[in-house]
């Protein structure tokens, strides 16, 4: 089986080389594809050394800071032209722990998509601010209601997909970014009938480098949810 980890970055030169290595580290074969939003730190120069000691990592460069959203939707068109089998997807901030990575691909033996859950068993955060806390969780609640989405953690970014569930989705016509991008791609998933787990995971706030969160990310996902279950109402997604 093949296996890629998509890797979007902006302005993480600080994280990124700490977790390519760690990802190497695992006992599973993995390639890495980091798609790079032109950063000026310097991200996509620290990649392209490490490269050259590495003939299992990628850069994709971007010419310019594009969101989340088409960064992952870009990174998942480069695997599926490649046939790659699994695509693990995760930020390059060291929130994500990628020692969960061979587990997450044993249960793509048996599930479509696999969401790295905080929520799955209470709540599994460490460092975040409450009010970032209550934020996070109360979006998932509010995505359970308005969607009927049946995961406790629908905004996670630390996900492993078959390639089969990403080749039904049309990534030319996905446009939300941040947490709507996460809802948005699981609701298309569940809608095309595919079998989705969450696996629990414990979540780090990064200890450097500055959060892409911000106020537009939050309306566009209080907005989007109601415009995805419209669009689920009405047609196959």
């Amino acid at each position: 089986m093949r296996n890629l980890v998509v890797i979007p970055t902006y302005n993480e030169s600080e994280n990124i080389k700490h977790l390519v290595q760690e990802i190497f580290k695992l006992p599973v074969t993995l390639d890495v594809l980091v798609v790079d939003d032109n950063s000026p730190d310097g991200t996509s120069e620290l990649i392209q050394e490490m490269i050259q000691n590495n003939s299992r990592l990628y850069l994709m460069m971007r010419h310019a800071k594009e969101g989340l959203g088409t960064a992952y939707c870009s990174g998942f068109t480069y695997a599926l032209e490649r046939d790659y089998d699994n695509i693990i997807q995760m930020d390059a901030d060291l929130s994500h722990d990628p020692e969960a990575i061979p587990e997450m691909l044993e249960q793509l033996k048996e599930y479509d998509l696999v969401i790295g859950s905080r929520y799955k068993r209470g709540v599994s955060v460490v460092h975040w601010p409450i009010r970032r806390l209550i934020l996070s969780y109360g979006a998932n609640v509010y995505t359970r209601i308005i969607t009927g989405l049946p995961l406790k953690d629908s905004t996670s970014g630390f996900k492993a997909w078959r390639s089969e569930v990403l080749r039904t989705i049309d990534l030319t016509k996905v446009r939300s970014g941040g947490y709507a991008f996460q809802i948005e791609m699981n609701y298309r998933a569940w809608k095309n009938k595919f079998k989705i787990t969450e696996q629990p995971i414990i979540f780090h706030d990064r200890m450097v480098g500055k959060s892409k969160m911000s106020k537009s990310i939050i309306l566009e996902a209080v907005f989007m949810v109601w415009m995805i279950k419209l669009r689920g109402m009405f047609r196959r997604l």
